[in-house]
């Protein structure tokens, strides 16, 4: 019996699920935690090196010193994102809720969006998680396109869709970020909260300043965004925080039908066929 229970004992104590369970605990932050926190020490990088000796610094060397061996990890997230994402000829960025329920009319609407654009030749590239990401990559497999999911470490291992033929899972946001724009013809934002919110600004950022050109932005679904689009215009419009070719950014459409179309539109006249469709209606 006693030789038994040490079986049964030694078999759970090589259970991968249980030495993942066991990993997860001995380090709970991600790698942005560790970024951008001056508080979490890593003992693993102060292994790497001794701190250089700086005379006019009396206080204990900060935490900040380990950021140059960080280089190489970040430089590591590039190099595999680019490799891996380079061979996508076109491709269109989906982002949206991960709450939104298979019920809900908008993830119905992202699977039949999304269908369109892989049928039209793009390949679709999602968060990697639920709701609205699970729709977007349903929708490009029954499309026959090629379904990306690029997902992201969180404390709480946020799993990849079943709907996805290709995943990369990343530390960084910003690297994570800098793969959906430079490898994308184009966005489509649905209906969503802080991390959509924050992918729709970013893009428009990146179009306003010139740094990305001839890219259309599609927010779905005009009643669910109306109040952001009247407040863009009532106040940061008319204050002058804004200038009307800034909305001009902006695409509206409340169909598949329709988001497809602008994206399909805009990428044959960035390449010599047909003309953009742009505005907020």
């Amino acid at each position: 019996m006693e030789k038994r229970r040490k079986g049964v004992h030694s078999r759970r104590k090589r259970s991968p699920h249980r030495a993942k369970v066991k990993r997860l605990k001995r380090n709970p932050y991600t790698e942005d935690e560790r970024l951008f926190s001056r508080q979490i020490s890593e003992p693993e990088l102060a292994e790497v090196r001794e701190p250089p000796a700086v005379e006019r610094l009396a206080e204990p060397l900060p935490e900040t010193l380990q950021d140059p061996w960080r280089v190489f990890r970040i430089m590591g997230e590039f190099v595999d994102g680019f490799d891996t994402l380079a061979r996508v000829h076109k491709a269109v960025a989906i982002f949206g809720s991960a709450r939104t329920s298979s019920s809900d009319p908008d993830y119905q609407a992202a699977t039949q969006t999304c269908r369109l654009l892989a049928e039209a030749g793009f390949a679709i590239m999602t968060g990697a998680g639920p709701g609205i990401m699970e729709a977007a990559n349903k929708g490009a497999r029954l499309g026959g396109g090629l379904s990306i999911g690029l997902n992201i470490e969180l404390p709480f291992e946020q799993a990849v869709n079943r709907y996805v033929d290709l995943s990369l899972t990343f530390r960084y946001f910003f690297v994570r970020k800098t793969m959906f724009v430079r490898y994308s013809e184009g966005f489509v934002i649905f209906p969503g909260g802080y991390g959509t919110m924050d992918e729709l600004f970013e893009a428009l950022t990146l179009i306003q300043t010139g740094k990305v050109h001839n890219f259309p932005l599609v927010i779905y679904d005009t009643h669910y965004y109306a109040p952001l689009v009247r407040w863009l215009r009532s106040r940061a419009l008319e204050e002058g925080k804004l200038s009307s070719p800034d909305l001009d950014i902006i695409s509206m459409a409340n169909t598949p039908e329709a988001a497809a179309k602008i994206i399909i539109d805009a990428y044959e006249a960035r390449n010599g066929q047909g003309s953009a469709v742009g505005g907020v209606g």
